[in-house]
């Protein structure tokens, strides 16, 4: 994708805020809900940063995804990615279908199993690439020359992992690009938001209307200080990779480790895929320890510089253990089928120092592994 360079992105965010914006609703800023400058501010910014006509922001990522979702009807079929964060899916297994819609769960790195999983109720593809948390990459301009052969089928992609800094779904063919901006687009661990670009003018008035009408949107002053992240993203972003590379390397060269999993290593099965629809990577890397839970229990135990949490793409390295923690939710059978295993550690690699970072690995994995 060609994206614009990073100083005119910065400009354009600047200009935002010396130049009139639209009002939020017809009549005017009447109610805050509708509409306020702050929030029209971040998602004209954020319009800027996807190569998109419209954005939208929301109080969560999972508010984004049920918006999106309330474009459907009763009797609509979603396809959704089989491997997507454990939020997702909980919502779409155990919440959408209560709506009447039906869910099937597809490997979209597969075109053809998406394309075999396809029906005339299919009104929705849901594709979150890299996926979290075994970073699978999907081909989003494959997957909308599929999905848009046939009438009224809507491509969202999950974005969160690759930021708009990285990857630009809109321009590959996707219908929405989404995320949780509580991950990079803000990337201070401040502020919990989602957000959705879109290029179609129809689709933007049915998501305005469900916007409003939900009610599920974000603070003035969360809207503030996702505009202030904004204007360090690159600089975040860029760093985020430089160190997710060396913690790779590392990882992949480190006997108490079984298996790396990242895009922007030759290692990953997809990474030709990566170099050619992305423009870098991001700080999110899964690996393998060897042994068993007990083994990662007390890697997770041992670190120092990284944090146990579950959430990501902030400034701050974390570690954690998704079969126990963000996937806890998905069903033990299909954790096992995806690979999501006991010893499956995600890593959201921060801005720290590279040997800072790589020192604590180590001697995180000295302590768990100790017959090595």
């Amino acid at each position: 994708a060609v994206l614009l360079s990073r100083t005119k992105i910065l400009q354009r965010i600047g200009n935002l805020f010396f130049t009139p914006w639209d009002t939020g609703c017809v009549l005017g800023y009447d109610y805050s809900r509708c509409g306020n400058p702050t929030r029209t501010c971040l998602e004209k910014a954020v319009a800027v940063l996807d190569g998109a006509k419209y954005s939208l922001a929301y109080a969560s990522g999972l508010a984004a995804t049920l918006n999106i979702t309330h474009l459907l009807k009763a009797g609509d079929t979603i396809i959704c990615m089989d491997d997507v964060y454990g939020g997702t899916n909980r919502y779409f297994q155990q919440i959408a279908v209560k709506m009447g819609l039906k869910v099937i769960f597809v490997d979209c790195t597969k075109l053809k199993c998406l394309e075999a999983a396809i029906t005339p109720e299919t009104k929705l593809v849901w594709i979150e690439t890299p996926t979290n948390p075994t970073l699978k990459v999907i081909d989003i301009q494959g997957c909308a020359d599929l999905v848009h052969k046939h009438k009224d089928i809507l491509l969202a992609v999950d974005n969160s992992f690759m930021s708009a800094c990285f990857q630009r779904p809109l321009s590959l063919g996707a219908d929405i690009c989404m995320y949780s901006a509580t991950k990079y687009m803000n990337g201070h661990s401040d502020v919990v938001m989602g957000l959705v670009s879109v290029n179609r003018d129809d689709l933007y008035e049915r998501l305005k209307f469900l916007q409003g009408s939900l009610g599920a949107i974000p603070s003035p002053f969360d809207c503030y200080l996702c505009n202030r992240g904004l204007k360090t993203l690159q600089l975040r972003m860029n760093q985020h990779f430089h160190n997710a590379l060396a913690v790779g390397r590392f990882l992949e060269s480190n006997p108490r480790v079984e298996k790396v999993v990242y895009p922007g290593l030759p290692s990953h099965p997809q990474h030709e895929l990566v170099k050619r629809q992305c423009t870098g990577c991001p700080g999110m890397l899964s690996f393998y320890i060897k042994g068993n839970l007990k083994h990662a229990t007390i890697f997770l135990k041992s670190i120092k510089v990284f944090t146990l949490a579950e959430s990501l793409g902030g400034y701050e390295s974390l570690a954690e253990l998704p079969a126990v923690m963000t996937h806890a939710s998905v069903p033990k059978e299909d954790r096992e089928a995806l690979g999501i295993s006991d010893t499956l550690i995600r890593l959201s690699i921060g801005l720290e120092d590279e040997e800072d970072l790589l020192e604590d690995l180590d001697q995180a994995l000295k302590a768990a592994v100790s017959w090595l």
